[in-house]
């Protein structure tokens, strides 16, 4: 087992996280303001609603110090014909809050960490290599994932006999090599040229992109038929 860190990863999250912070304190700012259209606040369970809501949206939950306040004040309300004019009590609610900067501190000291587990022997693979190895284990990853999903879909298996299985694994097989291998040149060949293509995304035809995947080539050639007649 190593552990590593990526500053690069963490200074991003970093600067992720301050920002969804600033614009979750903004957002709790305008809570209570009058606003046309916008709910209006009345009870403490009202204001737990509101800023759940915008603590979930922004994905900063537990990283405020909130403090809700019910602040009782007389009110002079005016008679009216029969009725005399009085003095009543109303109640408001006000937020106070503050970011916890331990807690935030603490979440960010943890970004950029990874865990790796490897059955390799440090004499055959070194830290070094075993990092470079693994940080790249999501394109593994990737192709199981088309392997047992699109457009393979090796799962469901509807053969039952234990020649088709495996028959059917290797012709799959050989085709996710296929599809890695049409995009890995195309990829490169692009990188070499300097240049992108477009047509490829479904309703933006104009979008470049100099990263294609295989599925994107392959469905730009839908439209074309081939057809074979042979005349004796």
């Amino acid at each position: 087992m190593f552990v590593v860190r990526s500053l690069k990863s963490a200074v991003s999250a970093e600067k992720s996280l301050r920002t969804r912070l600033s614009k979750a304190e903004a957002a709790l700012s305008e809570l209570g303001k009058p606003c046309r259209g916008k709910k209006k606040l009345k009870s403490i369970a009202d204001w737990h609603e509101a800023v759940e809501a915008i603590l979930l949206e922004y994905r900063v939950q537990g990283l405020f110090n909130l403090d809700y306040q019910v602040i009782t004040e007389p009110r002079l309300k005016r008679g009216y014909r029969e009725r005399p004019t009085k003095i009543v009590k109303e109640s408001r609610c006000e937020l106070k809050f503050s970011p916890n900067t331990e807690l935030i501190d603490k979440k960010i000291a943890m970004f950029g960490w990874r865990v790796y587990v490897s059955n390799h022997p440090e004499k055959s693979l070194s830290l070094a290599n075993a990092v470079v190895a693994y940080r790249d284990e999501y394109l593994m990853e990737r192709g199981f994932g088309r392997f047992k999903g699109f457009p393979l879909s090796l799962t469901p298996i509807y053969v039952q006999r234990e020649d088709h299985i495996k028959g059917l694994i290797r012709l799959l097989s050989i085709a996710l090599r296929v599809l890695t291998l049409l995009e890995f040149q195309v990829r490169r060949h692009l990188a070499d040229k300097k240049r992108k293509l477009s047509g490829l995304y479904a309703g933006n035809p104009k979008r470049l992109t100099h990263r294609p995947t295989a599925e994107q080539l392959l469905s730009a050639f839908k439209e074309i038929n081939r057809v074979s007649v042979t005349v004796e």
